[in-house]
């Protein structure tokens, strides 16, 4: 009775769904005033309005190929495929798009660059990390060398991690009562009536629980009872969009859902270019070409007029965090990074496309180092960009307080 009473009084102390998007806009505002850091990783639009005003700046234009487009730190992570083998791979496809994969690229730099700053590192550590950077992307389009890549301790630690983890880890780490419920509170929030009538009926789709199922589980089972659901606060740059968490009983075990709504993208992409026109299914085509363990595991469908996305939550999908940089392991993180991404690039290029990209790559050699000047160049005036937009940003947080 008294649990019962405290669910009703918690219920009614958080906002009803008309109520959310005010409040989650001035959580996303709360999030990106953290830090530089996480202002970049939240500003994806500016990155490419600021990225395209650049005066005198001339990008190498790379092949048609899915990117990720917003290629920054933290949409790197350990992703487990249908084996439960966990990999270092692109892990966010929300601004996936046919496009240049330069702006990939800029982007994991700008992202270097501020964490490198963030942990209040030497600006020449910063040049060696931008040159590195490079050097592992490149590396990523000769096969066979995979062995050489030396992993920096910052990826080994979060693969282990990764790899240690249960469902029973998961659930606790998103405070989910596996058994029974998802408790309401500080990042779940109540459903409509119309939202949990559309998730029930979503879920009843025996062809999306073989897709996200079955690649787990071996046999898809023959229908998911949905034992909770709730809207879920979680992200950045998507927090006001739709998002739920839903708790599912799979044949007699439980596992969590994630539906999250897909919207047009603010990455450039190539004119002329065949691409869904649906972004929930641009955002699922997106991972399958980028990152192969998570895209099989994803279905995109429409959900109350909007595109969504569902996959399964898997223990072993981490967001690789990195708080703090020391000067040795810069580097090695800066090189490994892009390999991962240089990885996934050249999996989507013939041998010929390989090579002309790699050498389009090196068309502007930078004077008295290796990094490129459009590579340079861009990655330092979007880090004083940021900057200024990072403090105005703070500025306008604090005087709406």
């Amino acid at each position: 009775m008294d649990q019962a009473l405290h669910q009703l009084a918690t219920r009614a102390s958080l906002p009803a769904p008309d109520e959310r998007r005010a409040l989650l806009l001035r959580r996303r505002d709360a999030k990106m005033a953290r830090s530089p850091h996480a202002y970049v990783r939240g500003n994806t639009a500016q990155y490419y309005d600021w990225l395209h005003s650049l005066p005198g700046q001339r990008l190498p234009r790379g092949p048609a190929i899915w990117i990720c487009g917003d290629c920054h730190v933290g949409n790197l992570g350990p992703v487990a495929d249908a084996a439960g083998k966990v990999h270092l791979e692109l892990r966010d496809f929300d601004q996936a798009t046919i496009g240049n994969p330069t702006h990939d690229l800029i982007r994991l730099g700008l992202s270097l660059a501020t964490a490198a700053r963030g942990s209040s590192l030497p600006g020449v550590v910063t040049a060696h990390m931008l040159q590195h950077m490079l050097l592992g992307y490149q590396r990523a389009f000769f096969p066979g060398h995979e062995g050489l890549v030396a992993k920096p301790a910052v990826v080994k630690q979060a693969l282990r991690n990764a790899q240690r983890r249960s469902w029973k880890m998961l659930a606790r780490e998103r405070a989910v009562d596996l058994d029974e419920t998802i408790p309401l509170g500080k990042n779940f929030w109540p459903l409509s009536d119309a939202e949990r009538a559309a998730i029930d009926q979503l879920l009843a789709d025996p062809a999306i629980l073989e897709r996200i199922a079955g690649a787990a589980n071996g046999d898809a089972p023959a229908r998911a009872k949905v034992l909770d659901a709730a809207y879920w606060v979680k992200g950045c740059s998507s927090l006001g969009l739709l998002r739920y968490a839903v708790l599912v009983d799979f044949n007699g075990v439980r596992r969590l859902i994630d539906i999250k709504e897909a919207v047009a993208a603010t990455s450039p992409r190539y004119p002329r270019i065949s691409m869904p026109r649906d972004n929930a299914k641009r955002v699922v085509e997106g991972a399958s070409h980028l990152s192969p363990s998570l895209g099989q595991r994803m279905v995109a469908r429409r959900f109350m007029e909007r595109g969504v996305f569902l996959r399964q939550l898997m223990p072993q999908d981490l967001k690789l965090e990195i708080e703090q940089l020391g000067i040795d392991d810069a580097v090695r993180t800066a090189s490994h990074l892009a390999y991962v991404v240089g990885r996934a690039h050249a999996s989507q290029m013939d041998p010929g496309a390989r090579a002309d990209w790699l050498q389009a790559l090196m068309a502007q050699p930078g004077k008295g180092h290796t990094t490129p000047d459009w590579l340079w160049n861009s990655v330092v005036q979007l880090v004083a960009s940021h900057e200024a937009g990072y403090l105005e940003h703070c500025r306008k947080f604090a005087l709406a307080d």
